[in-house]
């Protein structure tokens, strides 16, 4: 007989995970303005923990200060590009697999939690633009037992604080817990702390890894 999993919860990041990856709405943007490809990327990974995307996930800064933040950095990077459009990128698509592997985990009594970056504008978790987005994304999130986010709690991944915050809130130990993110930045900081880390980049991979790590899954 198989060892039983030590995994008690698995925690998820939202944009990129849950729902299709702002970097490629990104990309889009960056073809449409006629700008070099991830140069939305290479300006929010500069000073990282202090630049302006930095402070508008931890709401030390509103939107329109961002807006104007995020283009004086761009312009320091010999680009003209606006915060606001960067902002309006946010949302993407909902993943329905993924979804469904939060179903599966709640039948399978396996503790559920969110941890996401995200910024005070927009509606929610998924920075939802309308309100068919907005109720789609709120009924996602209801799935969860525990929601950490970024702009209400004044911390950011990595910060290993965050990540501690949900275990301990789940009553569990960072050894219990998976986590999975699209950035490998976010997964280190919670493979630190002791956590098994799957890096999102497809998502059907992603959830193969999941299953693997729990030794179970839907089609058991």
């Amino acid at each position: 007989m198989a060892d039983p999993s030590p995994y008690r919860a698995v925690l998820w990041d939202f944009g990129g995970v849950i729902t299709a990856s702002p970097f490629v709405a990104f990309n889009a943007l960056e073809s449409a303005r006629g700008l070099p490809r991830d140069i939305i990327r290479r300006i929010n990974a500069t000073n990282a923990d202090n630049n302006a995307w930095a402070r508008f996930e931890r709401a030390e800064i509103d939107a329109a200060t961002f807006d104007r933040e995020f283009a004086a950095e761009a312009h320091a990077h010999r680009v003209n590009l606006d915060g606001a459009s960067v902002i309006a990128c946010l949302s993407g698509a909902v993943r329905p697999q993924m979804v469904a592997a939060l179903d599966w985990l709640k039948a399978a009594g396996i503790a559920i939690g969110c941890i996401t970056n995200n910024v005070p504008a927009g509606v929610g978790t998924g920075m939802a633009r309308d309100a068919t987005k907005s109720a789609e994304i709120s009924d996602i999130l209801a799935r969860f037992d525990v929601l950490f986010e970024s702009s209400k709690l004044g911390i950011r991944k990595p910060d290993a604080r965050i990540y501690q915050m949900a275990a301990e809130a789940l009553g569990i130990a960072p050894a219990q817990c998976i986590y999975l993110d699209d950035l490998g930045v976010n997964c280190k900081g919670a493979a630190q702390l002791g956590m098994a880390a799957i890096k999102v980049g497809d998502a059907d991979a992603a959830l193969e890894a999941l299953w693997k790590l729990l030794g179970t899954g839907p089609k058991d």
